[in-house]
This record gives C-alpha cells, structure tokens and sequence, in this order.
C-alpha cells in the first residue's frame, strides 16, 4: 500500500509521551494545572502559523514573547474600550499593526494590546482572545475544562466516540482570533500526546488529530488519493469537512497498525500517518514530493521516488 510506504521510510518513533525536555515541561504543567504555563505554550505555537519557523523563532527571540502574566496585569484595571471587557465582547477588534487602526480607533491609545510587540496584530488579537476564553470560558483551569468537554463528548454511540472527543475541543478553540483548525489540531495534539499515563482517553484524542497543511493535501492529490475516495477538493476549510483530508486520512489510518513501526503506539494512529506524509514531502523531512520537486502542470517524472509505481501522479492543476 502506498501510505504503507510512506509510513515505513518517513514515520517518527516518538510521537507520544515525554521523549524531550519540552514534552516533559509540558506533562508537568498538564499534572500541576498549570495554566500561566499552558497559556505560554499555545501562544508560543500559535506564533509559528503563516510564517516558517525560522522566521517566527527569531523575531520572538528578538522581541520577546507575550504570557499570561503580561495579560493579567493589562487587564487588571476596567478596560476602557468594551472589547477588552470578555471574551463574548472581544469579537471584531481588528487591530492592525502596521496601519495602528483598529474597530476603536479614538480608545487605541488608551489600549493595552497594541502595547505587546508581537510579529504582526493578528497575533496580538490571537493573545487576547485565547487569554480571554481561558479566564471567562474554562474559568482559569484549562486543564479541567478539557476534561470535561472529552467527559461530555463520550456520552453515546462508541462508533463515534473518538471523533465527537476530536471536535468537542476544536470546536469552541477555533472561535479563538486568528486560530486555523490546522494548528488547532497541531498544537493539541502536541499537547494531549504529551499527557501522563493516567490521562489514556486524551492520548487517545491526540493521536486521532490531523493537521493538513498544502504539503499534506497536494500529497492525495498527486498520488490520486483523493480521486480514488471521490473527495476532490481546493485546499483549506474543506480538508476538515465529511470526506475532506482529515476524514481520508483516518480512513487510511484504520487499514495501519502503527504498532508495526513502534511497539509502544496505539494501533490507530491517524497522526503518525500524517506526520509520516509530511515528513515524506517536507523540506526539512525527505524532501521528496514537493513543488520545488514536481511541476504542477506535469506527472512528475522523478523515477527515483520511492512510489513511483504506486502512484497515479495527478497534476496539481489540469
């Protein structure tokens, strides 16, 4: 099979647990409640989305990073503008960073966020948005709040199970300012694959969480994944739908058991599936299926592909 493949030259062997100091950071902040900790994280991930890592390391590194105790003291004091009142209110800021405009011009000196010297004002609204939803809607305990919405989500048929815990998170998250469904499920993923052994049912989730970028999506197309499921589709909020990527994906990952790669991973493990298909087309992975590799007008003719004969070499644009 030809994920089979893929998943045989490309799969990581340590996609669960503590395998590195930040994961071991992160299971001790899962442990303790610690959500100054957590907020840090997610912002620090967020950080990475619509720019390459290099880029948003260096700039954060240059600049500094905004945290949850920098928000506690901006907010302390009643907020003149109202948006800054809760995160129901917080909808529609709009702040822009390099025109210094935003939906209250005449309060934008008075205003805290702008105050924050992050990449670009999107980012800005990112922080305020997710600070404001932990503090108003998991009342300060992230943690607990994620428990109880995968408590909730496993009420019913056990056929759907894994995915009703999938979307009774990224649901409510992606209402966060400036937030993809792709780095949603990056970032959680991350973060519930990272939990202790007494937390199974959030490995469980993690591990079902996919996250497609252009290099996943135009994998199942040049290979003619997605004409074979019948699931055509342009690149973006699509590849989450019934029938998009995401769906292919676990799909594909049902007819894989992981633990042929790594004895410690679940038999059903949608992520390292995806993971292996981007490391199989990334620069930084084996740097094989890619469009500084494959025209897009043309079948790509690179003969030394480990898949060549499996695949149906689509082109991208017909």
């Amino acid at each position: 099979m030809l994920v089979d493949t893929v998943c045989t030259l490309a799969g990581l062997e340590r996609l669960i647990g503590p395998t590195d100091p930040e994961r071991i950071r992160l299971q001790q902040a899962i442990t303790s409640h610690d959500t100054p900790a957590l907020f840090d994280f997610l912002m620090d991930a967020f950080s990475y989305q619509g720019i390459s890592d290099a880029v948003a390391y260096t700039y954060m590194d240059e600049h500094g990073r905004v945290t949850w105790d920098d928000l506690e003291r901006a907010t302390t004091r009643p907020a003149l503008c109202p948006k800054l009142d809760s995160y129901w209110r917080f909808e529609g800021c709009r702040f822009e960073k390099t025109s210094a405009t935003c939906a209250q011009p005449d309060l934008m000196p008075s205003c805290p966020l702008p105050r924050h010297d992050l990449r670009n004002g999107r980012l800005n609204q990112t922080a305020y948005s997710l600070f404001f939803f932990i503090r108003d809607i998991a009342d300060r305990d992230l943690i607990t709040w994620i428990y109880d919405q995968i408590r909730a989500a496993t009420v019913g048929n056990i056929r759907d199970r894994s995915a009703r815990m999938v979307q009774s998170l990224i649901d409510p998250l992606r209402n966060i300012t400036g937030v993809s469904d792709k780095v949603l499920s990056m970032t959680l993923s991350y973060l519930l694959t990272a939990a202790p052994p007494t937390k199974q049912e959030w490995v469980e989730i993690g591990t079902s969480m996919v996250a497609i970028d252009t290099l996943v999506h135009n994998f199942l197309i040049r290979t003619g994944i997605l004409r074979r499921f019948d699931a055509q589709h342009p690149y973006g909020p699509a590849c989450y739908r019934p029938e998009g990527c995401a769906d292919i994906i676990r799909r594909i990952a049902l007819r894989i058991d992981a633990r042929q790669f790594t004895p410690q991973y679940p038999r059903f493990f949608p992520r390292f599936v995806q993971h292996a298909i981007w490391r199989y087309c990334a620069q930084g992975g084996l740097d094989i299926c890619n469009s500084n590799n494959v025209p897009s007008r043309r079948p790509c003719e690179n003969s030394a592909c480990p898949l060549f004969t499996l695949c149906d070499r689509v082109c991208l644009i017909e």
